[in-house]
């Protein structure tokens, strides 16, 4: 995914999120609805939320540094992580405690304003629409033929899939708001209010959760992708002389990946003819996978199928598996 396409998303978003937060407000003072009011600190959090993803992408673009030699991609993730945490305390436990308190004293909607919170959520469900409409064409970027929760669980970027959480989120929530309000305008009886409230709450408990431990994954250190590790195995390999004896990798950041592997040379193999093997295949590896910035090769004897030691390339040629040492 590129930075750019994220940022897309992210500005779409936040533009959205400001002008529905001043709305639900204005809606919230009129009414004192507990479901606009919910939905309001939710769109104030989701603003933050998204102001802090550009944070982050713009502090994982500084260079590296003597203290921190591998750069500061992972910034990135660490900003979705503080996302996730505001989502499940601003927005979710805000939201459960204010169900809690209109349970508590369910008076009606009333005053001449009561078509005030209706009109709001109905413009807000089409703004939030559009907004989740740009994160869904920007993620059909990268996506390819992922199912949509596939590409939140293995995405390296995490910001798409922030979007898409929080604006679903959204959408759903103010169906829950459009509900308890509707609900309560009908019947008079707050408990709906509350119970809309309630379900906003539970609903962004769970998002955040889910961006919780996905971002932790990533902030631990990911490998590369499935396909990834292939092409740089196939890179490597590609010579028919250097065999990878193992591979580790791990993402930097959403687009650098450091890639570190023992390879298996010819006993006879010359200092010069092993470097010049380790140069090729790190050309070769950075061609299959561009994002692979720190390629580390560590070259080894390259073991016979009977366990001892290749004195020349007759090893190589037979096509065996090397042996780990």
């Amino acid at each position: 995914m590129s930075t750019k396409g994220g940022n897309t998303a992210i500005i779409a978003a936040l533009v959205a999120n400001l002008t529905i937060a001043a709305l639900k407000l204005l809606a919230w003072l009129l009414t004192r609805s507990s479901s606009m009011l919910a939905e309001a600190i939710h769109s104030v959090a989701d603003s933050g939320n998204q102001v802090l993803l550009l944070i982050g992408g713009k502090r994982a673009a500084r260079q590296a540094s003597p203290q921190h030699p591998f750069g500061y991609g992972r910034e990135r993730y660490l900003y979705a992580f503080i996302v996730s945490i505001i989502l499940f305390s601003v927005g979710g436990l805000f939201a459960l405690f204010e169900a809690y308190e209109k349970a508590h004293d369910p008076h009606p909607i009333e005053g001449p304003w009561w078509w005030v919170p209706l009109a709001v959520l109905v413009g807000a469900i089409i703004a939030e629409g559009r907004s989740f409409s740009v994160a869904v064409r920007e993620s059909n970027h990268t996506r390819g033929d992922r199912s949509w929760w596939a590409f939140i669980r293995t995405a390296k970027a995490p910001e798409l899939p922030v979007i898409l959480l929080e604006d679903t989120a959204a959408l759903l929530g103010l169906v829950f708001a459009l509900g308890g309000v509707s609900l309560t305008l009908l019947t008079g009886n707050g408990l709906w209010d509350a119970a809309g409230t309630a379900l906003i709450g539970l609903l962004l408990v769970a998002v955040a959760v889910v961006l919780a431990v996905e971002t932790k994954s990533l902030l631990l250190g990911e490998s590369a992708s499935r396909e990834d590790v292939a092409a740089i195995e196939r890179a490597i390999e590609a010579d028919d002389a250097t065999r990878i004896i193992h591979l580790k990798t791990m993402h930097l950041g959403p687009e650098e990946l450091l890639v570190a592997a023992k390879i298996g040379v010819a006993a006879s193999a010359t200092g010069a003819e092993v470097a010049a093997e380790i140069d090729a295949a790190e050309v070769r590896i950075r061609e299959a996978v561009p994002i692979a910035r720190v390629i580390y090769l560590e070259p080894d004897i390259q073991h016979t199928p009977d366990g001892g030691r290749d004195t020349g390339a007759s090893a190589v040629a037979s096509g065996e598996a090397p042996a780990a040492p």
